[in-house]
């Protein structure tokens, strides 16, 4: 008696698997990246030198002009340090401590991303105003946070003081605590465990979140435009400038401004591209070979990385 042949196990088609939904797929991405990314940013290549290089390096050399950009690179000289020391130390806390409270701080931490920068600025002006909860202890002491530097300053370490310790947490929490507390009982200080242990195993985490915070204050308008004031040539940050050249129908002057954000982006992104390639290799960890922590080294892969 013949056996009826068994059936095939035929695997049930993937959503987007025929060609015309694929390639209509693709191409809408396409259009949109084209329209929403490429367009503006080659739209202000094209208007900043519509008038010559000439008249570029004039609109970028002008007075105010060069006083927005230093007002700039001066706010994040002073705010990414102090939030890369506030990152690495909320960091180090969250994943190698255990105390009450940890993850009321992660929380914490997590404020600046889903609270408006506008209404950010709004607290400080509550906060440090003349009419603020520490106003008048300010006004007697002579001392001016708002519409000055020290009030810009706040308000870029409000917004961009989670991107370090974000890049920093989830990393550190793979590693676990397992070298700190080798090198502890090795008998290393723990500024030693931190320089020889710790910073080689996140050092491009840590570079990374650098980067995407310096380019958050540099490029930070909303609540920096409520604690400034827009005095021009005195507090505005080069965002804010830009706002004022378009209103006073300089629109090549401020286009010509705006290329400068346009090329920190794109540093950024080369920068940020460079870096995901540099980590995605082997980490080299440290062996705890003695008090000294000295000796081979022990190489390992990221979480979620194989090993080539």
């Amino acid at each position: 008696m013949a056996t009826a042949p068994k059936p095939r196990n035929r695997r049930p088609p993937r959503i987007g698997e025929k060609p015309i939904f694929r390639n209509g797929l693709i191409a809408i991405v396409l259009v949109l990246v084209l329209l929403v990314i490429v367009a503006p940013l080659a739209i202000i290549g094209v208007q900043a030198f519509s008038k010559g290089a000439a008249f570029f390096a004039k609109s970028i050399t002008d007075r105010d002009t060069a006083h927005a950009i230093w007002m700039t690179a001066l706010t994040a000289l002073i705010a990414v340090p102090i939030n890369t020391v506030f990152g690495v130390a909320a960091a180090w806390a969250i994943t190698k401590f255990d105390f009450p409270g940890r993850r009321l701080l992660l929380v914490v931490i997590e404020i600046p991303f889903s609270v408006s920068p506008i209404v950010a600025g709004v607290a400080y002006l509550f906060v440090y105003g003349l009419q603020g909860l520490f106003g008048d202890a300010l006004q007697s002491a002579d001392m001016k946070i708002l519409f000055a530097l020290p009030g810009i300053v706040l308000a870029s370490l409000f917004v961009t003081a989670p991107f370090v310790a974000r890049e920093l947490i989830p990393l550190m929490q793979a590693q676990g605590r397992d070298l700190e507390e080798a090198a502890t009982s090795l008998g290393a200080s723990g500024w030693r465990t931190f320089f020889s242990v710790t910073l080689p195993n996140i050092k491009w985490a840590l570079l990374y979140g650098v980067i995407l915070c310096n380019a958050r204050v540099m490029g930070e308008f909303g609540a920096v435009s409520v604690v400034s004031g827009n005095i021009r040539g005195q507090t505005n940050t080069l965002p804010l400038h830009i706002e004022l050249l378009y209103h006073d129908y300089n629109a090549v002057g401020a286009f010509a401004a705006a290329s400068i954000l346009a090329s920190l982006a794109i540093v950024t992104l080369i920068a940020k591209v460079a870096l995901e390639r540099r980590g995605a290799g082997r980490v080299r960890r440290p062996a705890l070979a003695g008090p000294g922590l000295a000796g081979p080294t022990l190489e390992t892969t990221e979480p979620g990385m194989s090993k080539p």
